[in-house]
């Protein structure tokens, strides 16, 4: 038996995240460490973003699934995804006030005809009863790929990529913003993002991804 072409062995192979995680980026601790503990990589350096949620490891199993999202027109892996999601950020839920994707520059959105991240998101905000704000963010610069560079490489390569039009502030003082995207690597990307939500006036902003890249376990300094 499939579920929308997700057999059960392909489901067992996903390496789903369960507590406990830092609070902070969502990366999964082999021991509890009480509430709000935070790995070493958070403590050195505090995100922009105020907690980060991934619904599994990004390992070959899961990179295959998302890929297909990604590349091959599997848009009916978006709802799946949200649930997923939305399992995962279940503790961060009840603060939010609106669902925002990581938005694609225009070049690539024409090529790809479709943005994964707001593929998500839509459904999301769907199933949590959010609100969704589609074009709260912008992609004003085409960034090269972050594949193969660094954590500060990302970093830069971010610098100055994202923008808030004018036309979405108004709707973002005050609120707690979802940032939805597909996979969180250094957190270059949602950090880009987050601060130009909260330079907007979010008062707060999470991120829920559907996967993470990382080791299973991870412990806190």
């Amino acid at each position: 038996m499939q579920w929308r072409g997700l057999s059960p062995e392909a489901w067992g192979r996903i390496t789903f995240i369960e507590a406990p995680f830092c609070d902070g980026c969502g990366a999964p601790f082999d021991f509890d460490l009480g509430p709000d503990a935070r790995c070493v990589a958070c403590a050195d350096r505090r995100p922009v973003f105020d907690h980060a949620r991934a619904a599994c490891l990004y390992d070959e199993h899961a990179r295959d699934l998302i890929l297909k999202l990604k590349h091959a027109d599997r848009t009916d892996l978006a709802g799946l995804f949200a649930r997923w999601i939305a399992r995962a950020a279940a503790d961060i839920l009840p603060d939010c006030d609106a669902v925002v994707p990581v938005p694609l520059h225009p070049w690539r959105l024409l090529r790809r005809r479709y943005n994964q991240a707001a593929e998500i998101a839509r459904p999301l905000a769907h199933q949590t009863g959010l609100a969704y704000l589609p074009g709260a963010i912008v992609r004003r610069r085409a960034t090269a790929s972050q594949a193969g560079k660094s954590g500060e490489a990302r970093r830069r390569n971010m610098d100055g990529a994202f923008a808030v039009p004018s036309a979405a502030r108004e709707r973002l003082g005050g609120r707690s913003i979802l940032l939805v995207d597909d996979v969180l690597t250094t957190g270059a990307t949602v950090e880009g993002c987050a601060r130009v939500l909260k330079d907007a006036g979010a008062v707060r902003v999470d991120v829920a991804v559907i996967a993470r890249v990382g080791e299973l376990t991870r412990r806190p300094g």
